[in-house]
């Protein structure tokens, strides 16, 4: 017996190899789970480039690996269409328990002179607006089912400390505490959790991209050298692994964490310690 079975979960922006998303997919998925598997399907614009975003084949991909699993494309940047994601785990899997908010946009990355209005946009649409309308739509059906529910935010450290470049980042993460804090007092009496995973630096595709970046702006001799004086500062000596993130949003959406919410779980190996 898993943890999940009977449960269905939506996960959103997990439809890229080594991201966040999918390592948290694949572990609902093995505890029982039928997870939705979603994302933008394709670049749609000039903050959605094709390289970050996941295609609907690499979608399909994933989901065929997991048991009883399906697909729904959607831009979170949309209402209707985050309430149309909610509508098509309803329909094709008879229900929703299990909600978490992992799409987001980590790749704006500028000084901050250099950003733009629609790199601002880009990033709030995504990060924070993107989690405010899943977090309406996946109450909705949880109240109207009448069983309670779980959701998680994909929050980050950028939601405890500030970071050069990434402003819009930042801030965005920072607004999901207060939402976060918000939200779940509405939703408590309902039996919804409402819960942020707050992640260190995880070298998935997008991390590997952050890697580079940021060891050219501090002056790193290499990537190698960058990550190797990031290990150093982390207590446990390594960045984080999707699975650690993975986890603890597992434990979050269990009944072992049925009495926890408005809550920003660090991940990070000690280096976050607020």
């Amino acid at each position: 017996m898993g943890r999940f079975d009977g449960k269905v979960a939506v996960v959103t922006g997990s439809g890229r190899r080594k991201g966040l998303g999918e390592a948290i997919a694949k572990t609902l998925a093995t505890e029982g789970a039928r997870v939705v598997i979603s994302d933008i399907g394709a670049s749609r614009d000039a903050a959605t480039p094709g390289g970050m975003i996941g295609a609907t084949g690499e979608m399909a991909a994933i989901a065929a690996e997991l048991p009883g699993a399906s697909t729904c494309v959607c831009d979170v940047r949309d209402p209707d269409q985050v309430r149309a994601l909610a509508a098509h785990a309803v329909k094709t899997h008879g229900g929703l328990d299990i909600w978490v908010n992992n799409a987001g946009i980590g790749y704006i990355m500028k000084p901050l002179m250099d950003v733009t209005p629609d790199d601002w946009r880009a990033v709030i649409d995504v990060n924070l607006s993107g989690c405010f309308y899943g977090i309406q739509a996946a109450a909705e059906v949880m109240i109207r089912q009448g069983r309670g529910g779980r959701i998680v935010n994909i929050a980050s450290q950028a939601a405890k400390s500030g970071f050069p470049h990434a402003q819009a980042y930042t801030a965005s993460k920072h607004g999901l505490v207060g939402l976060t804090r918000s939200a779940a007092i509405e939703l408590g009496p309902h039996g919804i959790t409402l819960n942020n995973v707050c992640p260190n630096h995880v070298t998935t595709g997008l991390g590997a991209w952050q890697n580079e970046y940021f060891a050219k702006v501090v002056g790193a001799a290499s990537v190698d050298d960058y990550l190797q004086a990031m290990a150093n500062r982390i207590p446990m000596r390594r960045p984080g692994l999707p699975q650690d993130t993975a986890d603890a949003v597992a434990f979050l959406c269990s009944d072992e964490a049925r009495y926890i919410t408005a809550e920003s779980l660090n991940v990070s190996g000690g280096e976050e310690p607020h």
